[in-house]
């Protein structure tokens, strides 16, 4: 697959490797597809493409979120009640997916992947230009089910592991996880918070010493001196989550805000 300029589409785990060779810390922001609409959600895909974005991840609307805080919650509740839906969302990623230079990561719960069928769901999203795939309700037992299907559709599924998730465990994640490995800096759902725990650093300097695969850190990130203290601390992305939820629905100015703050967030890194 091809973006506009004629270039093949990168994959997640190409970006890292760029990334890796300049020394940078990758940003990756998230929004919840079709809030305020879908027509602002594709906008918002260039804004943050063009405004630093090294990835973009991208959140299909669910009905029961249990990762998710009340940002992103109400967020995906306000797209619901729209009647949004994955097949909608994959046609603005294929809309828009040429135009970017940041691979698309599709966040999704395991349910709406069954209902599609794996194959045809595997398929779809490939079609649309997603490049990677994070299924936070996921268990790792039930990961091999996925992988051949996404693997043959060219999808990297990239894995979570939390600060609870014991050394051995930890390795089997690492093992199994595409493009990057989700570091979940805090025990709970997602959410802005005032400062990141000081374990934060020892859980990704442990993650590192037992896979040599890109660290991405995210729940909580809200601020650039955060991002800052993340990439200080040796991870290799930042992700945002509900900071740019909350910019993109407070008014008309949205995807001004987010190109703002996504500017802010890639001075620092």
């Amino acid at each position: 697959m091809a973006n506009q300029a004629g270039k093949p589409m990168k994959s997640v785990s190409e970006q890292f490797r760029l990334l890796r060779d300049r020394q940078q810390c990758a940003l990756i922001p998230f929004i919840t597809a079709g809030d305020p609409d879908l027509s602002t959600t594709a906008e918002a895909l260039k804004v943050l493409d063009r405004s630093g974005a090294d990835l973009i991840e991208l959140g299909v609307p669910y009905s029961d979120p249990l990762a998710d805080g009340p940002v992103i919650q109400a967020a995906a509740t306000r797209a619901l009640r729209q009647g949004v839906t994955l097949d909608q969302v994959l046609e603005v990623v294929q809309s828009v997916s040429p135009q970017l230079q940041a691979p698309v990561i599709l966040f999704t719960y395991y349910n709406p992947i069954l209902n599609r069928g794996t194959d045809a769901f595997f398929q779809a999203i490939a079609a649309a230009g997603v490049r990677g795939l994070v299924v936070p309700d996921l268990p790792l037992e039930e990961v091999e089910t996925l992988l051949a299907p996404a693997a043959a559709a060219g999808i990297e599924i990239t894995l979570l592991v939390a600060p609870t998730t014991p050394s051995d465990r930890i390795k089997q994640i690492a093992a199994q996880s595409g493009g990057f490995i989700y570091l979940v800096s805090v025990t709970g759902v997602t959410g802005m918070r005032s400062e990141l725990q000081s374990r934060v650093q020892s859980l990704l300097q442990n993650l590192q010493s037992l896979t040599d695969k890109p660290v991405g850190v995210g729940f909580g990130v809200s601020e650039p001196e955060q991002a800052r203290q993340l990439k200080n601390w040796g991870a290799d992305a930042v992700i945002v989550g509900s900071a740019f939820v909350k910019r993109l629905a407070a008014d008309q100015a949205g995807l001004s805000a987010i190109e703002t703050f996504c500017q802010q967030l890639k001075a620092v890194l």
